[in-house]
């Protein structure tokens, strides 16, 4: 069985570290659920254990009662997935969610006016996530999906959310989690990334140019809770060869317009 991805192309960024994140029972049940769940499941307990950050012998007891309680399902192999309580749940949250319908609606009106992907990513512990992907209508696409994991250090989404962070919190995050090269135009010194985000801070929006993903450019705007905290982004990724960066940048207030049409809805 395949171990949890972490991102498109992982090399074991982004979930990494995270033991020191272990914390109380309800953080180490969380993190364990998270992990089961990752794409790519059943996800083998050893696996989700390192994912968590949670020892193992632990990690087998809290998921054994979450597929007691229906939350998780095992395949009898020592593999784990999402169960059936769990499935009714996000059910549940998604589906009619007046919310997730008036993101969706503000993506797609941005994905045809720009003709490119368009992604709204939200903070989960040490990664972003992707919640919502608009496919951009042209033949070549990127390889991003709903639920991947994106690294903060070498992503615009991630970028705006480490710009809501204060210096402390920065340097705490990057010390845990590390700053790996994703590509060759990775930011991976912290002096580097603080000047980038001090860039964001100033500017309302943040370019990822090349530095996840080899090929792809991304554009983004931070999006806030109704308490004015940044907790997630929404970008324009584009395949450089079909968009040049000039045009890319000439969507910033189409993106930023986005972003503040997000506001609150996250919370």
């Amino acid at each position: 069985m395949a171990g949890i991805e972490t991102s498109e192309d992982s090399q074991t960024a982004g979930r990494g570290g995270r033991s020191s994140l272990a914390g109380n029972a309800t953080d180490k049940a969380l993190n364990l659920l998270e992990a089961a769940v990752a794409p790519g499941h059943p996800h083998r307990l050893g696996d989700i254990a390192a994912a968590a950050g949670v020892p193992k012998a632990s990690a087998h007891r809290i998921l054994q009662n979450l597929v007691t309680t229906s939350f998780l399902a095992s395949d009898g192999n020592g593999c784990y997935g999402p169960g059936p309580r769990l499935r009714a749940l996000a059910a549940r949250v998604t589906q009619g969610c007046e919310e997730d319908q008036v993101m969706r609606a503000e993506l797609e009106v941005l994905g045809r006016r720009v003709a490119n992907t368009v992604h709204l990513g939200v903070r989960t512990g040490d990664t972003a996530t992707c919640l919502i992907k608009v496919t951009s209508p042209r033949p070549v696409q990127t390889a991003s999906r709903v639920g991947m994991h994106l690294p903060l250090h070498a992503t615009s989404i991630g970028k705006c959310i480490l710009s809501g962070l204060s210096d402390d919190e920065l340097t705490v995050l990057m010390d845990r989690v590390g700053m790996p090269a994703r590509t060759e135009h990775t930011i991976t010194g912290l002096d580097a990334l603080r000047a980038e985000l001090d860039r964001v801070r100033a500017q309302g929006f943040a370019l990822d140019e090349e530095e996840n993903e080899i090929g792809v450019r991304c554009l983004g705007a931070p999006v806030r809770d109704a308490k004015g905290a940044i907790v997630g982004g929404v970008s324009i990724s584009s395949i450089t060869y079909l968009e040049s960066r000039e045009t890319l940048l000439g969507w910033t207030d189409l993106i930023r317009t986005t972003a503040d049409a997000l506001h609150g809805l996250l919370g």
